[in-house]
């Protein structure tokens, strides 16, 4: 199997792309860390690869707060002795113009989405160094174009998307690959939320899909496929890589 014998940390990891990808990590060998402010979604999880064979292990993680993410850290290690993959997945959205976004808002954004992949990926580099280990990014398609109602989010995965570059570059000479992955619409939390703060979801959710080349919105196992193929040594000679997995979207198709 393509991850056996390594452990992957993923944060978000208890919904959504994130589950998926815990499970397509723990079902290609790995063992794996399910981390996320939610406990209980953490835990449903944790148990539901148990239950598929899998190893995994919950730890209630806050991206946003150091202290926390240290101790995911030390937990991971404490409990697996080592870690080959960290995958950055946690986030949210704020579904708003920039006047009507509280600065508590903006704040909290930017400290889970961007803060958040920059303090898990520099307390996880030391032992991440040990096993020339990778880090996978989640940003987005809208990291390189833009959609109405979510400028703190486009800007958050915009950022991601430059420190992914810059993180490769710094590190690469150890041997840490770090590429980014950039979804079109996926059927998972963030893009319902995003339909349900239009005026009619139903309608908003049928023109995403027509937005794509394929003429549908992804799955999370679509995208949980690729964050397996990053951190296997089948993309060992990838790296500062952006990576779309968006059935077209980016391709600049209009919607019909």
């Amino acid at each position: 199997m393509r991850l056996e014998n390594r452990v992957a940390v993923v944060t978000g990891g208890g919904s959504g792309i994130g589950r998926a990808i815990a499970r397509a990590f723990a079902q290609s060998g790995a063992k794996v860390v399910i981390a996320d402010i939610h406990a209980d979604a953490a835990r449903e999880s944790a148990s539901l690869i148990q239950k598929e064979g899998g190893i995994a292990l919950s730890i209630t993680t806050d991206v946003a707060n150091p202290a926390s993410v240290q101790n995911l850290v030390a937990a991971t290690l404490q409990h697996y002795g080592e870690v080959h993959v960290l995958m950055n997945n946690a986030a949210i959205q704020v579904n708003k113009r920039i006047e009507d976004t509280e600065d508590e808002e903006w704040n909290r954004q930017m400290a889970v989405n961007v803060g958040g992949v920059f303090l898990c990926s520099k307390y996880f580099l030391p032992p991440l160094r040990a096993t020339r280990g990778a880090i996978i990014n989640m940003s987005s398609v809208n990291g390189t174009f833009v959609e109405p109602m979510c400028a703190g989010y486009c800007a958050t995965k915009a950022a991601i998307l430059g420190f992914t570059k810059a993180v490769a570059i710094d590190h690469g000479w150890e041997g840490i690959r770090v590429n980014a992955i950039c979804p079109g619409y996926i059927d998972s939390g963030l893009a319902e939320g995003y339909f349900l703060a239009q005026s009619d979801p139903a309608a908003a959710r049928a023109q995403a899909g027509r937005l794509h080349a394929l003429r549908r919105i992804g799955k999370p196992e679509e995208v949980a496929r690729l964050a397996v193929f990053l951190a296997s040594d089948d993309a060992s000679f990838m790296t500062g890589a952006a990576i779309a997995v968006d059935g077209g979207f980016s391709a600049g198709l209009p919607g019909n």
